[in-house]
């Protein structure tokens, strides 16, 4: 059952004062299974983060549709953690549960599932932001999402941080077995989240292929396995060599 389809034509954002209109997006096309993990890659300013904010209903604009699966949930994991910094840690989750009994148990278990159980009646503006960014991942796990938006959520961490977290969001998939639709500029980190990546050209951003990961489970937590696919995709096809490097990080 297909979780989300996209059949993105055409989008750019107007005219603005002396600003001409851009294009943003064109021929985008893609169908995401129940369950599946797709990561988007391509350059700066290709439209990546657009493209999510068109699935989130948060942009319009284009020509084409998004289709949703019946009942869909959905969460989304911004760039930046998006916190409110005077209210507390369970606070920050309250906001998008209903007020129910159960309420309070759920947000208990959210945190203690990104080990931060003793920071519920912690200030959001007293984390760091490797803590914050657990919080954020937290928040979007507790409204149990179908499907599940992620922006770059581990940009501007420390590389040790950064990996402790992409092992926890994995754990965290594989546990609740959310859709998910990553965007992220390091090759590394796509393969070790992803069933399929897509890559997008330069501004607009338009498909240019559509590949999967046979990685196991084991051999994504293992940082030789996922260098050895990134380095074997980049020589199979030199369009993605110069679409990922210099510009792109390879993590592993």
């Amino acid at each position: 059952m297909a979780a989300l389809t996209l059949d993105i034509r055409d989008h750019h954002f107007p005219a603005v004062g002396s600003a001409p209109a851009k294009a943003t997006l064109c021929d985008i096309n893609l169908t995401i299974g129940a369950g599946e993990r797709v990561a988007i890659i391509g350059p700066s300013g290709c439209g990546k983060t657009t493209l999510l904010n068109i699935v989130a209903g948060l942009v319009g604009g284009y020509a084409g549709s998004v289709d949703l699966a019946p009942g869909t949930r959905l969460a989304y994991v911004f760039q930046e953690p998006r916190l409110l910094p005077w209210r507390s840690v369970a606070d920050n989750l309250r906001l998008v549960l209903p007020e129910e009994p159960a309420t309070e148990e759920r947000i208990l278990a959210a945190l203690a599932e990104v080990e931060l159980e003793t920071t519920a009646g912690v200030f959001a503006s007293r984390l760091s932001l490797g803590m914050a960014r657990r919080v954020a991942l937290a928040r979007a796990f507790v409204v149990g999402p179908s499907l599940l938006l992620l922006d770059e959520p581990f940009v501007s961490l420390d590389e040790p941080t950064a990996r402790r977290l992409r092992l926890l969001l994995l754990d965290l998939l594989d546990r609740h077995r959310a859709t998910a639709l990553f965007v992220t500029h390091a090759l590394g980190e796509a393969v070790m989240v992803a069933d399929r990546l897509l890559f997008l050209t330069a501004s607009p951003g338009r498909m240019i292929d559509l590949r999967e990961v046979p990685l196991t489970s084991s051999e994504r937590r293992r940082p030789n396995a996922i260098l050895a696919f990134c380095q074997r995709l980049a020589e199979e096809d030199r369009r993605f060599a110069e679409l990922l490097a210099p510009s792109m990080e390879i993590v592993a």
